[in-house]
């Protein structure tokens, strides 16, 4: 692509001034800011910087949740030739630390007393750290750190300056290239120290024009931007592509907010990881389950027509005249519904990504008529690499490689991706970056799949983790974890799993209630509990989850290649996994090799067969305070099946 952001952002403010560019919501008003609105804003900001003495190559952090001056604050270092790092803004001082130092930022922007608290916290070590900019002001008026100020006084001193040097900001923006750097992306740090990636704007802009290519989208598009910046799938849905495309990005009030929000908006582009789907439909079925009985016989009747013939609709497949009747009768009494009710009943596009999803989850949403589809990318890869078709949404696969992609599997299976959306590098990193890209262009994705009859990319898991049961009935099967993890994970009561089994005789699985769903079912049953951890543990709870791991296995039996990863025993933790206490990532993976070692003592009583172990365990409170949580907690075996053998 032969442009840059700020040169798109010029663009769309000469051709449609008033058009609505974004629009947040405060105090529960939306207000929507025009492109030139934003164009005047981002040259206020952009002089400020540069008054400020941010230059061309120097990095800036910026923290917070999606909000115009946020976007407008990474437009105006663009601008400048400066490079724009988002950073998690749930993520700890001592998280910061590490992307501060490695790109020697003296410059950040924060969005509130809860985010310049942890800068000035992590500023102890990192002394370059002198300037720190606030947006909102509520809790600061006594605070008198040195180089902490308003962004409302770098604004006001760079419209002054703008005024006085009206030429400077076109002139600056005119002195960047395609192939300069625009942004970095530190990576979820699932294997230890988070990685710098290097994006240029031909990168993230190239593939931000063909993902809207593919799907055909246009500026009269609405996106709802709820998930961090600093995660390069909002970052591509929220600022690539809202400036690729012109279309109109919605910032929600707070995360508290989001699902009012996202019903007032009803976005027609929607973007979300699976996690997210699987709590709006553990939502929709706690609420069913509280129903009235006709209600409840209502809506299983029209589910079952839903995943009967509800796909084949979405694929345009042909569905006999009854069918067809029946379901457009569904539609108006359950489905229109409960899209509503959920806020996508406007959604012509919607997307998962940064984890595999259920096949269950997938097809509810697709059979009562949201265009649910799955896409293939990451960091490296400025997200888009394969992409579903409308008329060829699969559970099982990825969907095609776009314009621009090659895909070649490796002899040991792992998928290489040729883009024009790759890194550039990993910044100061020249040995991960030689790890990772060949000398002709080729990126190792580390994750180990295959393209079927179809052209379709279908992903197994990823290539270290895909393993081999060793001993035993099921010696030399394969095991992947992350497949036995996602099925399990459909169940509204489990919330998060954790897989074992490589080179063990059997497989075991260490799991995470979802605590609305089960204390819903526990409170219908009358069964009194006094919190999570002793919710966990009841007998009952653990016969729901049992039957829920059966069905798992039965599912994993008709497989030939993965009855051997059924699960012989589990246990359910005392505590809900979490980032803080470093076993999830900051975009929710499971760091599996940090959770075997801070649990080796679970992990050892699952395999050494015991019936129960006691844990002890330190956890991280929201207010930086630390304590410990501990519990005896049970261990179940379950019923496998043997494998079904197909059919002569």
């Amino acid at each position: 692509m032969q442009t840059t952001f700020p040169r798109l952002l010029l663009q769309h403010a000469a051709q449609r001034p008033a058009a609505a560019a974004m629009r947040e919501k405060e105090y529960g008003i939306w207000q929507s800011h025009s492109w030139q609105a934003m164009a005047a804003l981002v040259e206020h900001l952009a002089c400020g910087l540069h008054l400020a003495g941010l230059t061309r190559g120097e990095h800036i952090v910026v923290v917070g949740a999606n909000r115009p001056r946020l976007y407008a604050t990474m437009l105006a270092a663009q601008s400048l030739g400066a490079v724009p790092i988002p950073l998690y803004q749930d993520a700890a001082a001592a998280e910061c630390i590490f992307p501060i130092n490695n790109a020697e930022v003296r410059f950040a922007f924060a969005e509130d007393q809860e985010q310049i608290d942890k800068l000035l916290e992590a500023r102890v070590e990192c002394p370059q750290l002198t300037s720190i900019w606030y947006d909102d002001p509520r809790g600061l008026r006594k605070y008198s750190e040195p180089g902490l100020e308003s962004l409302d006084a770098l604004i006001e001193r760079g419209r002054q300056f703008a005024a006085a040097e009206p030429a400077f900001f076109r002139a600056e923006i005119d002195q960047a290239q395609p192939d300069d750097v625009a942004a970095m992306f530190f990576t979820s740090g699932t294997t230890g120290n988070a990685k710098g990636v290097v994006h240029t704007h031909r990168s993230l802009l190239d593939r931000a024009h063909a993902g809207a290519q593919f799907d055909r989208l246009t500026e009269r598009e609405e996106v709802l931007a709820y998930l961090p910046p600093a995660w390069i799938g909002q970052n591509i849905f929220s600022y690539a592509q809202w400036l690729a495309c012109g279309y109109i990005v919605n910032c929600p009030e707070s995360a508290a907010t989001v699902t009012i929000d996202l019903k007032e908006i009803g976005p027609t582009y929607y973007f979300a990881p699976p996690r997210i789907f699987e709590g709006l439909l553990t939502t929709v079925m706690i609420r069913m389950e509280d129903a009235s009985a006709p209600k409840r016989k209502l809506f299983q009747a029209c589910m079952n027509l839903a995943r009967r013939v509800g796909p084949a609709l979405m694929d345009g497949k042909p569905v006999g005249g009854f069918d067809r009747l029946l379901y457009a009768m569904g539609n108006l009494l359950v489905y229109g519904p409960l899209r509503n009710n959920l806020g996508l009943s406007r959604v012509r596009v919607a997307y998962t990504a940064g984890e595999a999803i259920g096949p269950d989850l997938f097809s509810f949403y697709r059979s009562i008529g949201i265009n649910l589809k799955q896409l293939y990318g990451s960091t490296e890869t400025a997200v888009f690499v394969c992409l579903q078709p409308d008329d060829q949404a699969r559970a099982d696969t990825v969907g095609v490689p776009i314009s621009g992609v090659e895909i070649r599997v490796a002899d040991n299976g792992e998928i290489l991706v040729r883009s024009p959306g790759l890194l550039k590098e990993y910044y100061k990193n020249p040995q991960a970056t030689a790890e990772v890209l060949t000398a002709d262009g080729w990126y190792h994705t580390s994750d180990a799949g295959f393209l079927d009859a179809q052209g379709h990319l279908k992903i197994i898991d990823r290539v270290k983790d895909v393993g081999r049961i060793q001993g035993g009935a099921n010696d030399g099967a394969m095991f992947a974890p992350k497949y036995v993890e996602n099925k399990l994970k459909f169940f509204p009561y489990i919330k998060e799993v954790v897989a074992y089994g490589d080179q063990r005789e059997q497989v075991c699985v260490l799991i995470n209630i979802d605590f609305d769903a089960v204390g819903n079912w526990a409170e219908r049953r009358n069964l009194p509990y006094s919190g999570y951890s002793d919710l966990a543990q009841k007998p009952e709870v653990y016969q729901l989850i049992g039957e829920c791991v059966e069905k798992v296995n039965a599912d994993l039996a008709a497989d030939e290649r993965l009855a051997g990863s059924q699960v012989s025993r589990f246990l359910v933790l005392h505590k809900e996994l979490d980032a803080d206490d470093g076993e999830l990532t900051r975009t929710n993976k499971v760091r599996r090799g940090f959770i075997a070692d801070k649990y080796q003592l679970l992990v050892d009583a699952l395999y050494g067969g015991r019936s129960e172990q006691y844990v002890e365990t330190q956890v991280k409170f929201e207010d930086g305070r630390t304590g410990s949580v501990n519990a005896t907690l049970q261990i179940a075996d379950t019923r496998t099946f043997p494998p079904v053998r197909a059919a002569a």
